[in-house]
């Protein structure tokens, strides 16, 4: 009698069947086709077998592929691209001769995938990585690099090519296989750090980086454990970038808008590096437990702060995170469903979902978490937390059972934690209890809006004299915090107050896109015309959401026809997902 180890797939989201098959391995040879915008090549995929000759079938997720052919272990195969199913893809369906057994692995070569390449695209499902790329420009691979080589010289006046070999062998998912080609240089950052980017920003991106990333990856070694992936990097893509970073091992691929010139948004990188151990060493199984990732990362950075500026910056930053945590409730609304911990995607798209929520409440549930236990406690969890599950995925529950067993000999911490309630923490709609953060970086910030509040209003202070000195000694995170306070006033700014600001200190010249961001949405909510202009002007620059959506929300307000006119001359200097989305919050679903 035979037995099958088949469990359901944790991954709404997949269209593969890797609750039968598990990739193990995946060798990528692709070129890269500068011209016609595209990568043609062949991917190998050694599947393992996970069940006993349950199916004849392999299914694969693509994506806009365009596959040639299909061979098992060398021999052609019976395979088709079945009808597209939105949001998720095409699925491959590769038929083999007879089932196979358990713990067999079988090997996929998929011939001509244009795009990227036919995968198991679910976090729940790691392998390592061979990456060989063909290009007339530098490359760079979320691998470590092997050498470039085999030059082939251009036909026709074209640019001859090399090929660029990287090797990943830790076991990552699909979302971070990355690639980037172009016209790059570097320079050092540390000993074990590089930062890439064009030519002419490069000496600017030096610069904001080399002073922080070494100390950064030290304090989190500190918290954690050695970083595994030997070097860590950055490339600062070009200004259509959506996030603020993407965590692809060993190159974080990051925002231009960190370029700041005063060192002062640097913390994306501690964000980004902190993924090196949450997301990318120990990753969510879907993106219903998004928090895992996220949540911990958030928390990581902050730790990271904490040791380096001093606790207080902690909390600091959390008053900063509660206030993304509002705005994305607001958007949603309090009772949606993506404003859960655990959300439901079934049939859904999960980039639908993205917001600061996994990041905010997550956060949160870390932070109560570690007042509850106690900190000292809870630091001894964090280290066997990442050793449980690296190179593994996770979910919720397999997080709250490894948190009660860690601290089963514990009598006091095992009680407090079976009389938390989790079903509240992982399924209630809205807010988390909001902690008691220390609020002594932030009581400045609060008190000059207040005067502005005041001053603005028919309250007026008359010992309040706006000048440039308010905001002395001030960081840039600090006048953020000033700027929100004031973008929340239940009667905004008038028009006076909002040029008058912007005359006192300067908002309109700033280079820090965190802050002339904020004084925009400010001004537009003040409905200052004076910043109409600048808002599309900017918006024709920045392609981070972050910064996208809520310019786009305000000016749709006071002047749609330049938000529609702005989006319309935009809009293919924008990434395909930010692009998505706010044409969603301009236009609704089509």
């Amino acid at each position: 009698m035979t037995t099958t180890r088949m469990q359901p797939p944790r991954d709404p989201n997949t269209l593969s069947n890797y609750n039968n098959f598990q990739t193990t391995h995946t060798i990528a040879n692709l070129g890269i086709d500068f011209h016609k915008k595209r990568l043609v090549g062949n991917v190998i995929l050694d599947l393992k077998s996970i069940t006993d000759a349950e199916t004849r079938d392999i299914v694969l997720d693509t994506s806009h592929l365009d596959v040639r052919d299909v061979k098992v272990d060398g021999n052609p195969q019976d395979w088709e691209l079945l009808s597209r199913l939105e949001p998720y893809g095409s699925a491959l369906r590769i038929r083999l001769g007879s089932g196979v057994p358990d713990g067999k692995s079988v090997q996929v070569d998929a011939i001509h995938a244009r795009s990227l390449f036919p995968c198991q695209d679910t976090p729940d499902v790691k392998s390592t990585y061979e990456m060989n790329f063909r290009s007339s420009l530098p490359v760079l691979a979320s691998g470590l690099p092997t050498g470039s080589r085999d030059f082939i010289p251009g036909q026709d006046g074209e640019s001859g090519t090399l090929l660029y070999t990287f090797r990943q062998d830790i076991p990552i998912p699909s979302y971070l296989v990355a690639i980037a080609s172009g016209d790059l240089a570097s320079a050092t950052i540390g000993p074990r750090s590089t930062v890439w980017t064009g030519p002419e920003e490069l000496q600017a991106s030096k610069w904001e980086l080399e002073k922080d990333t070494e100390e950064f990856i030290q304090a989190a070694e500190k918290i954690i454990y050695p970083y595994a992936w030997t070097t860590y990097n950055v490339l600062v893509l070009p200004p259509s970038f959506p996030y603020g970073g993407m965590e692809n091992p060993i190159f974080t691929f990051a925002t231009p808008t960190i370029i700041s010139g005063d060192r002062e948004n640097v913390d994306v990188i501690a964000h980004e590096l902190s993924h090196s151990w949450s997301g990318n060493l120990v990753s969510n199984a879907s993106w219903e437990h998004f928090w895992l990732n996220e949540g911990w990362t958030t928390y990581l950075e902050r730790r990271i702060q904490a040791a380096i500026h001093g606790e207080p910056h902690r909390d600091f930053s959390a008053i900063i995170g509660w206030k993304a945590l509002e705005d994305s409730i607001a958007t949603f609304g309090e009772d949606h469903e993506f404003t859960k911990l655990i959300i439901d995607l079934k049939g859904k798209d999960p980039d639908d979902a993205f917001s600061s929520v996994p990041y905010e409440k997550g956060f949160i549930f870390l932070y109560h978490l570690e007042k509850l236990i106690g900190k000292d406690k809870w630091d001894n969890f964090i280290p066997h937390y990442f050793t449980t599950y690296a190179r593994k995925s996770l979910d919720s529950y397999d997080f709250k059972s490894t948190l009660l067993s860690f601290f089963a000999p514990d009598a006091s911490v095992s009680k407090a934690l079976n009389d938390l309630d989790w079903d509240t923490w992982f399924y209630a709609p809205g807010f988390p209890p909001k902690p008691d953060f220390d609020t002594s970086l932030v009581d400045v910030c609060y008190a000059l809006a207040d005067r502005w509040k005041n001053n603005s209003n028919d309250s007026n202070d008359e010992h309040f004299e706006p000048n440039e000195h308010d905001l002395e000694g001030w960081s840039s995170n600090q006048t953020v915090v000033f700027l929100e306070r004031v973008q929340g006033f239940e009667k905004p700014l008038t028009k006076e107050s909002s040029q008058l600001m912007a005359k006192c200190y300067g908002f309109m010249k700033s280079k820090n896109v965190e802050v002339v961001s904020r004084y925009f949405v400010v001004g537009l909510k003040a409905r200052d015309e004076a910043v109409y202009q600048p808002t599309a002007e900017l918006l024709g620059k920045v392609g981070r959401m972050k910064f996208v959506r809520p310019l786009f929300s305000e000016l749709n307000k006071v002047d749609r026809d330049l938000a529609v006119k702005t989006f319309e001359k935009n809009k293919d200097f924008y990434h395909p997902i930010c692009r998505a989305i706010v044409e969603k919050d301009l236009f609704g679903e089509k």
